[in-house]
This record gives structure tokens, sequence and C-alpha cells, in this order.
């Protein structure tokens, strides 16, 4: 009995500390520059699980013993889940690295020689092989106008028009 009252109370204590699964991608596009800039904000916990899950290898983002290895790892897996089409063009983003801040790892992206779009669509399924009530929200600014969407798993596409 004292067993299972112990594994109930880890179980709400956690649910306490990490009771959501929530992305935040923030893609901005420069006109100035022509370039699309982009930063996806995970929980660490969240995105070391996912990566250890994937590469089959132990991760620690906070304190890599190879940091290079780590952001290629990160990288790989941002290729793969997170799409941008822009005016109907997949557009190549090159990953520039991360950080980390608080609970939350920041990683960034950029795609240069990019004109105005007038549609963006973005592909982000981040996350949802492991967490079902995964919640990803995406923010895009273009020409000083900012929309936003909210997608569910399994829910993983939006498109904006400007």
């Amino acid at each position: 009995m004292g067993v299972l009252l112990c594994k109930w109370w880890m179980a709400c204590w956690l649910t306490v500390l990490h009771p959501f699964y929530v992305s935040v991608t923030e893609i901005a596009h420069d006109a100035g520059k022509q370039e699309l800039q982009v930063t996806c904000r995970i929980f660490t916990d969240d995105l070391e699980n996912t990566l250890r899950a994937q590469f089959k290898t132990p991760v620690d983002i906070t304190n890599p013993a190879n940091r290079k290895k780590v952001d290629e790892y990160i990288a790989a897996y941002l290729s793969q889940h997170l799409v941008i089409t822009l005016d109907g063009k997949t557009v190549s983003l090159h990953y520039l690295g991360y950080k980390i801040e608080e609970d939350a790892v920041w990683s960034f992206l950029e795609a240069e020689k990019i004109p105005v779009p007038k549609t963006v669509q973005v592909k982000n399924d981040l996350l949802y092989e492991k967490h079902p009530t995964q919640i990803n929200m995406i923010h895009v600014m273009v020409n000083g106008t900012r929309k936003s969407s909210k997608l569910d798993n399994p829910k993983s596409l939006a498109t904006f028009s400007f």
C-alpha cells in the first residue's frame, strides 16, 4: 500500500511541476535583410527525452559532453518536424544553434534570400511522437503583421496569408 501511495504522490508531484506539453515557434521575415528568422522554444526535459528516444543515445542538452553532437541531434530533429513553405516553395532552414533559458531550450534557424511571402505554411509536429497532449504554438510576422495559430496533436499544419 505504501509503495502505491508513493508512486501516486510522485505522479501527482511531477504533473504539478510540468503539467502540460507545449512548444512555441516564432517565424519572422526581415524584409531589409531578406531573411527568415525562426526560433523554437521547447521544454528542455521534453526535448532531451525525445532526442534520446530518436537517436537511442544519452543526451544532456544543459551540460553536453559533446556540444557539436547535441547540435547535430537538435538540427536533425527540427528538420524532420518543422517544415516551412513560403508561397508554395519549401524553405531550406539553416540551424544556427541553441541556448538554455530557465527550463527551456531556444533553438535558432534562418533562411537567406527570402522575398516577402504572401503565404506561409508551417508543418509542426514537434514532440507529437512522445506526447499525445502536445500543443505547438506558432507565431508568424511578415511586414509588421503578426498572426498566430495553435496546433493540438495530431493537427500539424497551419497556413497564414499576408
